[in-house]
């Protein structure tokens, strides 16, 4: 299979690890396990959870992810069970394994657009046929669902639903994802909901629909520790999908990366343990930084725009320099050390994508250096 470049990916690399201001970030502020264990309630408690996690031999775990992970991934959801759950590596390899599994060439597959290049380049690369359904500028960064229905025709077999939107923070409604879902029904097709930003609720937001595992028999949920946990670095993803479905996508990872690290889905269930103070811990950064990002936004709207996210930690601004915005992201990452990505990552120029996720000092300062460049391009022009 033959796939294009992934031009998000290839551009975090030659900056991430070099900046100071990463206020391009898709995720929460990382916690480190220090902070995991932090969580627990006694210094007894905290002990003995070190103790096991050194004392864990460091062979191969169960292929499909412990017991233990699965049946608390599963218990997130209404009425899904472990068998329901494979456990992958990151929520790109569930979405990888589910698009090879559920679609053959000439297959025709509705995604959002823009969105993580993912969603759209391997169904591309299968062989489908990829309607993409706009979710940005032109529709005011929300899904239309009128238009949805106007693109699925009778060879639909996969319907692509990423809310919160990655990378404009749009919300698809719990009517609307109803309605997504019956279209879906109505042609035998399945929807597939990329949901990475579960759990990430910004002040005065949009309230967030239904998994699609939730929503019916046709319905699939891919999960992941990294965006609302703060936890990329465990690479711990996962399907929520009918047992048949599972089993398949199981036999397909046999030949890739066949089991999660056993440390990692150790500390996972440990995170999951403690699900409501880091979803506590998130809302304190959000609503810093949103604030943070309202003011800094507002100080320069002679020439920069937005749509401040509904939901997630995402957000596409809009701005009138007459630079590209390849080349304006790479004058502020090298010459200033902040990263904001570009738009022409997602489809989108003169655009740059920001994530409110980052540690509220670092944010705040991000944006202070990042305003200072905008201001000077914009006073020479």
């Amino acid at each position: 299979m033959k796939i294009e470049p992934f031009l998000l990916e290839r551009w975090m690399t030659r900056h991430e690890t070099h900046v100071k201001y990463d206020i391009a970030e898709s995720g929460i502020l990382p916690l480190s396990t220090q902070d995991l264990l932090n969580f627990e309630t006694t210094p007894e408690a905290r002990a003995a959870t070190l103790d096991a996690l050194l004392q864990l031999p460091l062979g191969y775990s169960e292929a499909r992810g412990t017991v233990a992970l699965r049946e608390a991934l599963a218990a997130t959801y209404a009425n899904v069970n472990a068998e329901q759950i494979l456990v992958t590596t990151g929520a790109i390899e569930a979405n990888y394994l589910l698009f090879h599994e559920l679609l053959d060439a000439g297959d025709h597959v509705i995604a959002p657009f823009p969105a993580y290049q993912q969603l759209y380049s391997v169904p591309k690369a299968i062989g489908c046929e990829v309607s993409l359904w706009p979710v940005g500028p032109e529709t005011r960064y929300q899904y239309d669902v009128d238009r949805l229905e106007q693109l699925i025709t009778p060879k639909t077999r996969l319907i692509i639903v990423n809310t919160p939107h990655n990378p404009t923070g749009a919300m698809l409604s719990p009517e609307a994802a109803a309605r997504v879902y019956a279209l879906a029904e109505h042609v035998g097709a399945w929807v597939l909901g990329d949901e990475a930003y579960r759990w990430l609720a910004v002040p005065n937001g949009a309230p967030f629909a239904k998994p699609m595992i939730e929503q019916g028999p046709r319905g699939i949920s891919v999960g992941t520790l990294s965006k609302p946990y703060g936890l990329p670095g465990l690479r711990i993803g996962w399907m929520a999908a009918p047992p048949e479905i599972v089993q398949r996508c199981w036999g397909l990872r046999d030949y890739i990366t066949l089991s999660p690290g056993k440390l990692n889905d150790a500390l996972a269930c440990l995170a999951l343990r403690h699900h409501d103070r880091i979803v506590a811990r998130n809302h304190d950064i959000i609503q810093a930084n949103l604030s943070a990002a309202q003011q800094w936004v507002e100080a320069r709207r002679d020439y920069l725009s937005w749509t401040a996210p509904r939901g997630g930690l995402l957000a596409l601004l809009k701005y009138d320099l007459p630079m590209p915005s390849l080349e304006l992201a790479d004058h502020l990452a090298i010459d200033h050390s902040v990263m904001l990505a570009p738009g022409s990552a997602f489809g989108y120029e003169h655009h740059l994508r920001l994530g409110i996720g980052q540690r509220p000092d670092i944010f705040a300062a991000g944006l202070a250096e990042a305003g200072r460049c905008l201001d000077a391009i914009r006073s020479r022009t």
